[in-house]
């Protein structure tokens, strides 16, 4: 009876051991792997996953970017096939805020190979996408930071300001459906039930910039890469305030007629109250039909917030 009685005794053991170092918990059809630090400082995880679900901190740090004075430095690389930059632009730039309006003045900027057409326009839709979202022409007025009842829609818009209203949805509204994208519209609502059996997903603790985190991570199971176009989601929280300290994406997709593999880095920080961004990295190739393939990587840093 003893021989009998041991094994089992030491598989409860181990089992019990195993769960002392993580849990899992069923939010929905979704299984969530908890460390142990997770589980002793007894997160309400249902709850934490709404928050994620329905966070807008990370959207308004950058909406505070058009009430704030600040300095950005840019730079922008255009890369060949073989990983060599065959166009670049250097620049720095400060944003100044008066009575309202918000305007950019260049203090750098240095370009190389053929980064600008003969007349002066970008030459890579990657550059023009960037400069659209990130360089002001001429002074704009009455902006707000609000976000509250702030929706993104497509309705209307073609070309560029299409294609810059999705990328909005897939980088600040992580989770939610991009409608007018051939094949991958139900690809990106990450947090459904529907998406559950394609990713592992974990909280964790840990510091981040001197800054107590939840860490939440999503990765797409092994042999499910097809189904998704969100390959891999690292948030930082803070654990006092749920804002979003930092957050990497990993995103793919081939659909024949067009294919892109990105890379995106953001990190935080505060600017007296406002959370803004402090640092953002890009590393991205993509091929559109009737657009010649572009290889880009970019870095903003944006300090001297006023």
């Amino acid at each position: 009876m003893i021989k009998k009685i041991l094994p089992v005794f030491f598989c409860l053991l181990s089992a019990s051991s195993s769960l002392a170092q993580d849990s899992a918990l069923l939010v929905g059809k979704k299984i969530i792997t908890l460390s142990e630090v997770v589980v002793n400082n007894k997160l309400n995880v249902p709850a934490f996953i709404d928050r994620i679900k329905n966070d807008t901190t990370f959207y308004k740090a950058f909406r505070n970017l058009r009430i704030l004075n600040y300095v950005s430095i840019n730079d922008i690389r255009m890369l060949n096939k073989d990983g060599n930059s065959q166009a670049s632009l250097y620049s720095k730039i400060k944003q100044i805020r008066d009575s309202g309006c918000r305007r950019m003045e260049v203090l750098e900027q240095q370009s190389t190979g053929d980064f600008y057409t003969a007349d002066n326009q970008y030459n890579y839709y990657t550059a023009q996408m960037y400069a659209s979202l990130f360089f002001t022409k001429g002074s704009v007025c009455g902006e707000d930071n609000i976000v509250a009842g702030e929706t993104f829609n497509i309705a209307g818009k073609s070309g560029l300001e299409k294609h810059k209203e999705q990328l909005k949805i897939l980088f600040f509204n992580p989770g939610k459906k991009i409608s007018g994208i051939p094949f991958i519209s139900n690809k990106t609502s990450i947090y459904d039930d529907d998406m559950a059996e394609v990713y592992d997903m974990s909280v964790d603790m840990d510091e981040y910039n001197k800054t107590n985190c939840y860490i939440f991570k999503q990765k797409v199971k092994k042999g499910k890469e097809n189904k998704v176009v969100v390959d891999e989601m690292t948030t930082w929280f803070d654990d006092k305030t749920f804002e979003v300290v930092a957050r990497n994406y990993s995103l793919s997709y081939d659909a024949g007629v067009y294919d892109f593999k990105v890379q995106m880095e953001v990190q935080m920080t505060h600017a007296g109250i406002y959370l803004v961004p402090a640092l953002i990295r890009y590393t991205g190739n993509w091929k559109a039909i009737f657009k010649k393939r572009e290889r880009g990587v970019f870095t903003a840093t944006l300090f001297d917030f006023r």
